[in-house]
């Protein structure tokens, strides 16, 4: 999947996006336009936006400047091109596969037939390296990353990221306000200057009689802060004494009960305070000052508490209260409270005197606090160049509303609050900024307020104080901004005021302030300093005008990571955006619902915010909508997934919405005729948004069943994308009852009932076709979708599986593969001797028996055990020694009277039968991860594995004093709740009786079974005084055992999808790029001199590595890119070494089973990030990356290649070919077809049939035609496949025959096979045991053009140079030989003998380097040899 991005898309709000990346589907997919067609303004403005952040990363992806779309068109002709692109491309994405796979089949095919011998020198290089080098990358998606080692997590539960969540909203609900003016008293403190600031509250206290002032400055004061604050209950005390404002206090306190109160003191007419904190009050003559110590006060307030002190030398009461929370803490904390939630501002430090000077009021720390728009502007004339032509009236008489944006003194407002909230969160840490500026809003008025108080009174040498105490901020260059801002506004004050029919000219500041964020998206990261404008792109959602486009930066920085949500949240976002969901507004809706993505994916807490405001309903509208694109409506369906996942309030909020039939609509292929159903996204969302709807919600399911949901599921289980595919496996095992669903009643009717039975067979019938899928994401869901079935079916489960323990005389019971089941009566292994009869034979009814996908099981299964298949003495009837009659009465009456009794109702023995098989299926699984959730779903029907030795027993088993040493002497004998386990249990005779005689040995080699009473997970209820172990009925709720069910992990897995970056290419796409570039240009070299070379040196040994194999080098490849070779054994032990500096760089087992066979090692993406692709000879497929990094190889998938072989046949004998063109592996063996796995959909696309009754020996696929491959077969035949014609057969010849009838039989097998080299596609080359080595040519299938007697009877390997006119073939008798392709031997390599004489053992594979004329060897004895062509010294 090349990143690639054509330049009509770069106008989009979009980037095409690498898979690799996103996790998403096929080779790359678009994000589209986050805006709507309606609104042809808002999309030019977003493609301008967007299109300078995409000018580098398509110079990269373009090699220039011709990939950026000029910016410059008018907005609507932008739009168009736009949602053309748009859906141009969606439908180029559609086919995108399948036309790539075209491409290079069609020039592969136009400039190669009629070639000659295949010493060709391209005559175009792009169809060279079109042909040579494919394109192509599978295995890279997400799902491959770390499948089996880590589930990754889903979206974060409530409490884990909602630190960004005020802890606990508040609210000022009263205010007491306290002024000691005694106007016209001077206290003895202050000297005053003349002219002296006498202003209060804006009111000249001596303009007036001073009581009439005095009440006229307290209802002023009350009015400024009711502006900020409307809800309180406002106090005033005007002059008072210590006795009144101890009422005033106990009173508020009373009235705000656990609110906060905010006690606001004007101590101009009274001393300052002292040293120890006090303040001063008057006594009820006015003759006197009478302190009051904080401490009283603060007792009479109590917290939670706000304090404003406007008095000079204010900062004594501070540290006197600083002193005082130091003191208190001891006794808060013995009384269990919390710390005291107490706030102070004061207005100067503790040796400050206020300002006098008469530019400013008396109270102008007051004023800050209360008026600071009238008091910032009048600051700010006196230091402007407008201090000309304004003077303080007309700043007076400003038009307009502060709470009216669209007036000049509501746009000034607006500016001050986003310019004080901005310097505050960039200056504060964090929890600070969340205690001060977004719990309660008046504490954040004032302290927005407290920051320009900061700044004004610092310019009359005064610095204002509080508690917590804040950084300075008076010289921040935000400060700047708001001058600016200020000045353009007031600037049209005089025009405004002059003509009342002017209109105000809004001012720039958001708009620039936006510019600053989008420079800062295109240059900065998680680790540079966070963007300083995000409080502005708050404050700017609430203006109409702008709110587009700060919708669409937000999104884009929300895309940068969870890092960028946890800090837009943080900031405040979330109230904001919530409240946009009632919005109306088309352009809007699509940035919404991607902000709303990136939310959920990182806190699934707000699930109940969003039901509580209704907002589920917005996302259901916007699933509904036909003109969204799928991977939009994909969002959307993610997000409603996270509303209903266990939240029974959402569940059923979306059930009352209609959301089951709204997402079954769309899965079945929507209305309207554009609607892209192939978006494999949009389905994976809808099958798990399903599924969580349905998942413990039995009201949900009952609509679902209703609606024939288990039949649209049923389709999606063959959908190319694997993603697809779980997420359907998954939604359909929610729909399974598990048994325990609390909500349900017990009357259901009788039809009901067989209507459940009826979907649960259905369901049960369509998750039985997925056991063989090639994508371990399918398997495991499976696994977890079969242990709820065996939950809900436990009994009968049971039944049936303890009925293998009986002589194989049940024709239905007599199918199921060899596994050991252990006996709880008589401790003995009584397998079945493996049959392909009843109904376990097909899975699916009345399916066509030659159908590869009907998901039968046979002996060629992973689950065959080659001892016990072929008549071991085990299957002996006479092994079982006690009655197995009077067991399956018990049995069969348990059953039924627990079928009478109780549900779920049985269901058809055949389906229980084909249900077991699956599971022992999945216990087998190639892959560690799926094979353990198999084991764990065999133990819920009390099935467990043990590990099996072939040992022969010794002695006798006295009865009762079986150790458990002994019982592993004996084979598959493990102890478990046998006959031994309950000797002392309550449990009738029958189950007691030991055994009469010793049990036989096994012969067993692989993975044995036993049967445990895990009494639905409960083994210690053994001693309960159960009378059946095998049918004790649960004794307790099922919800306490849910934890022993295996739990889903596709929805959290599909979740981490929406976590990453969806805009954006990752930085590594260049890098990637350029090494690709560099390999492909090494690659070219290197063919032109393999097509030129003769080979005819190539005998010079470089290297010899002692592999240490204990069997051998059994195949071995060399690495294109690297002086790597890799090497296996007959063990499956796979070793890595670098013959350059001849050391070992790693060395792994491939898997633990006890089935070993190697059969082929293949690379994958050998141009890119090469993965070792390793076939097993049981067919199981097991791919691996990061396998020459020692110890830290991962598997990437594992899957069994091969489903049902030929009846009486002991083994596959797998043989495996990767074609990187096509992304096919071709595989077959002992069976009577050639399976094609795609593995970039990681599925079985076609089962091509032999046409012959013998197998195939060798199989080799061409790599420069895509679907074409050649097999040789036993008999000596050869055949040429093509995947794309009909039949898939091409021709037939029989090349290696006539030459070796007078021989004994099967000399003939074809031993190795492949295509010659360069493009033509019908030349091969094929090699037999006899040792003749045939050359064909297809067009000509009556004889072989050329015949090579390289061996005589003793040919064992053949290697064929991907480019050069080279062939080499190895002997029994210790000897290569290398020929070109006219048939003449060009060298002789004889293995020579070691100093020590001994006997080497014969070549038992060979492989060319696919670049260089490099030949590696593996010999018998262990050996691999490197050669060469050119003489380097040897190693």
């Amino acid at each position: 999947m090349r990143l690639h991005i054509p330049p009509s898309s770069i106008t989009c709000f979009c980037s095409r996006v690498s898979s690799t990346l996103l996790g998403g589907f096929g080779r790359s997919w678009i994000i589209p336009s986050l805006f709507s067609e309606e609104s042809p303004c808002a999309a030019g403005l977003a493609a301008s936006l967007i299109r300078d952040s995409l000018v580098s990363f398509s110079k990269v992806v373009n090699g220039g400047d011709d990939g950026v779309v000029a910016g410059n068109r008018d907005r609507d002709s932008s739009s168009d091109s736009v949602v053309a692109v748009q859906r141009r491309e969606n439908h180029i994405n559609r086919e995108n596969s399948d036309r790539e796979r075209e491409d290079s089949e069609t020039v592969a095919s136009t400039t190669s037939y009629g070639v000659g011998n295949g010493n060709v020198v391209a005559t175009g290089i792009t169809a060279t390296s079109m042909a040579y080098l494919p394109q192509n990358i599978v295995l890279s998606e997400l799902r491959h990353d770390a499948f089996e080692a880590c589930t990754p997590s889903g979206p974060a539960e409530s409490g884990l990221v909602s630190k960004w969540r005020p802890k606990d909203r508040m609210k000022t609900g009263c205010v007491a306000l306290v002024l000691c003016l005694n106007i016209s008293v001077d206290p003895p403190d202050v000297i005053k200057i003349s002219p002296c600031a006498r202003m209060e509250c804006w009111i000249d206290p001596f303009s007036m009689a001073p009581q009439k002032a005095l009440e006229t400055i307290g209802k002023t004061l009350s009015f400024q802060y009711e502006r900020w604050q409307p809800k309180a209950k406002y106090k005033i005390q005007l002059d008072p004494t210590v006795e009144e404002v101890k009422k005033l206090c106990t009173t508020c306190r009373k009235y705000a009960k656990s609110e906060r109160v905010l006690f606001h003191y004007n101590g101009h007419g009274v001393p300052k305070p002292t040293a120890n904190g006090e303040i001063w009050f008057f006594n009820r003559s006015y003759t006197q000052y009478i302190p009051l110590p904080i401490s009283d006060l603060d007792s009479w307030l109590k917290t939670p508490s706000i304090y404003v002190f406007d008095c000079s030398a204010a900062g004594m009461i501070v540290n006197a209260f600083i002193e005082l929370q130091d003191w208190t803490p001891s006794s808060s904390s013995s009384s269990g409270t919390s710390p005291r939630d107490c706030i102070l501002l004061a207005a100067c430090e503790a040796h400050e005197t206020l300002p006098q000077s008469h530019e400013f009021p008396a109270d102008v720390f007051t004023s800050c606090l209360t008026t600071p728009i009238k008091i910032a502007l009048r600051w700010f004339c006196t230091r402007s160049l407008l201090h000309e032509s304004l003077d303080n009236s007309l700043i007076d008489r400003i038009p307009g509303r502060q709470t009216d944006r669209k007036t000049l003194l509501g746009e000034l407002n607006w500016i001050f609050t986003a310019v004080t909230d901005t310097i505050a969160w960039n200056v504060l840490p964090h929890d600070l900024f969340q205690r001060l500026f977004r719990q309660d809003l008046l504490v954040a008025s004032l302290f927005r307020n407290f920051l320009l108080a900061e700044r004004i009174m610092r310019s009359a040498n005064c610095s204002p104080v509080s508690y917590p105490m804040l950084p300075p901020t008076h010289q921040h260059h935000m400060w700047d901004a708001w001058d600016m801002a200020a000045e353009i506004c007031l600037s049209q004050l005089p025009t405004l005021l002059e003509d009342p029919n002017a209109e105000f000219q809004p001012s720039p500041f958001f708009t620039e302030q936006l510019t600053a964020f989008e420079v800062w998206l295109d240059h900065g990261s998680e680790h540079k300093k966070p963007p300083e404008q995000l409080p502005i792109v708050l404050q700017v959602l609430l203006s109409q005008c702008h709110r587009f486009r700060a919708l669409v930066l937000l999104g884009r920085f929300l895309d940068m990571g969870p890092w960028a949500v946890d800090l837009a949240l943080s900031v405040g976002i979330f109230p904001y955006v919530l409240k946009l969901l009632q919005t109306t507004t088309p352009e809007l809706r699509q940035i919404l619902v991607f902000i709303w993505t990136k939310i959920l994916a990182l806190d699934k807490s707000c699930q109940v915010d969003l039901v509580k405001d209704g907002g589920h309903t917005y996302f259901i509208r916007f699933l509904d909508s036909v003109e969204a694109y799928p991977e939009q409506r994909a969002m959307a369906a993610f997000v409603l997934t996270v509303i209903v996942d266990g939240h029974r309030k959402g569940q059923e909020a979306c059930i009352e919405a209609n959301l089951v039939n709204v997402c079954l609509k769309h899965l079945q292929g929507g209305s309207s005729p554009n609607d892209t159903q192939t978006e494999p996204l949009f389905l994976q969302w809808l099958c798990l948004c399903l599924g969580k709807l349905w998942e413990d919600f039995t009201e949900a399911q009952i609509i679902g069943l209703q609606a024939n949901a288990p039949t649209v599921f049923s389709l999606l289980l063959s959908e190319p994308q694997p993603e697809v595919r779980a997420s359907a496996v998954f939604a359909l095992g929610t729909l399974l009852d598990v048994g325990f669903d609390s909500s349900r009643d017990g009357g259901d009717d009788e039809r009901d009932d067989d209507e459940k039975v009826g979907a649960e067979i259905s369901i049960v019938k369509s998750l039985l076709n997925v056991v063989s899928d090639g994508s371990p994401l399918v398997r495991a869901e499976l696994a977890v979708a079969l242990s709820r079935f065996a939950f809900g079916h436990n009994r009968h489960l049971k039944s049936i599986a303890a009925a293998y323990w009986k002589p194989q005389s049940n024709a239905v019971l007599s199918s199921l593969p060899s596994f050991t089941i252990r006996g709880s009566v008589s401790g003995y292994n009584t397998p079945n001797q493996y049959s392909q009869i009843g109904p376990l034979s097909r899975v699916g009814g009345g399916d066509n028996q030659s159908n590869s996908r009907d998901g039968r099981v046979s002996s060629g299964s992973p689950l065959a055990t080659s001892g016990i298949m072929h008549g071991s003495p085990l299957s002996d009837d006479s092994s079982q020694h006690s009655d197995p009659g009077l067991l399956n009465d018990m049995i069969t009456n348990g059953v039924t009277n627990h079928t009478t009794n109780t549900k779920p109702r049985q269901l058809d023995n055949a389906l229980y039968s084909q249900c077991v098989s699956a599971m022992c299926t999945l216990a087998k699984d190639p892959s560690p991860r799926i094979a353990s959730l198999g084991k764990r779903v065999l133990s819920i029907i009390g099935i467990e594995q043990v590990p099996t030795k072939s040992v022969k027993a010794s002695g006798s088993v006295r009865s009762g004093e079986q150790s458990s040493s002994t019982a592993n002497s004996l084979a598959g004998l493990a102890r478990s709740s046998s006959w031994f386990d309950m000797n002392g249990g309550h449990l009738p005779l029958t189950f007691r009786t030991p055994p009469v005689s010793p049990p036989r040995p096994s012969y067993l080699t692989g993975i044995g079974m036993r049967r445990v009473c895990s009494l639905e997970f409960r083994p210690h209820l053994m001693d309960s005084g159960l009378a059946d172990p095998l049918l004790g009925s649960p004794g307790v709720s099922g919800a306490s055992e849910r934890s022993f069910l295996p739990q889903s992990t596709i929805y959290n897995w599909s979740c981490s999808h929406f976590s990453k970056p969806l805009l954006t290419a990752t930085d590594g796409s260049e890098e990637i790029m350029v090494r690709r570039e560099e390999r492909e240009k090494f690659a070219l070299d290197h063919i032109t001199k393999c097509q030129h070379s003769s080979g005819s040196n190539l005998h010079n040994p470089i290297a010899r590595w002692d592999t240490k194999f204990e069997t051998g080098a059994k195949t071995a490849l060399l690495q294109p890119f690297s002086p790597i070779v890799v090497a296996a054994d007959e063990g499956e032990c796979i070793r890595i070494w670098n013959y350059e500096e001849a050391t070992l760089v790693n060395s792994f087992s491939n898997h633990e089973c006890p089935d070993k066979g190697i059969s082929k090692l293949c690379l994958v993406n050998e141009l890119d990030e090469s993965l070792l692709l390793v076939a097993s000879s049981d067919g199981n497929v097991r791919i691996w990356k990061d396998y020459t990094l020692r110890g830290k190889q991962k598997l990437v998938t594992a899957f069994s290649s091969i489903h049902g072989h030929r009846p009486g046949v002991r083994s596959v004998g797998a043989v495996v070919d990767w074609q990187q063109q096509s992304g096919f592996m071709f595989a077959s063996g002992e069976i009577s077809s050639t399976m094609v796995w795609d593995l970039d959909k990681e599925q079985l696309v076609s089962s091509i049939p032999l046409a012959s009754d013998c197998s195939i020996s060798a199989l080799a696929a061409s790599q420069v035609h895509g679907g074409q491959f050649a097999a040789g077969f036993v008999d000596g035949c050869v055949r040429l496949f093509d995947i794309r014609t009909p039949d898939g057969l091409v021709c037939v010849t029989r090349p290696h025959t006539r030459r070796v009838e007078r021989v004994v039989g099967g000399i003939e097998r074809v031993v190795g096979i492949g295509f010659q080299p360069g493009l033509d596609p019908a030349k091969i080359v094929s090699a037999s045991q006899a040792g003749d080595i045939q050359f064909l040519d297809i067009r000509n299938q009556s004889d072989a053009y050329l015949t090579i007697d390289a061996h005589r009877g003793s040919l064992t390997a053949l290697a064929i140079h991907r480019h050069a006119p080279l062939i080499a073939s190895g002997s029994a008798k210790q000897l290569i030989k290398v020929f070109n392709l006219e048939g003449e031997q060009l060298g002789t390599i004889r293995y020579s003998p070691t100093f020590m004489a001994q006997k080497i053992g014969s070549v038992s594979c060979l492989a060319f380097h696919p670049y260089q004329i490099l030949l590696a060897a593996g010999a018998a004895d262990a050996c691999v040899s490197i050669y060469a062509d050119d003489i380097s010294p040897p190693r």
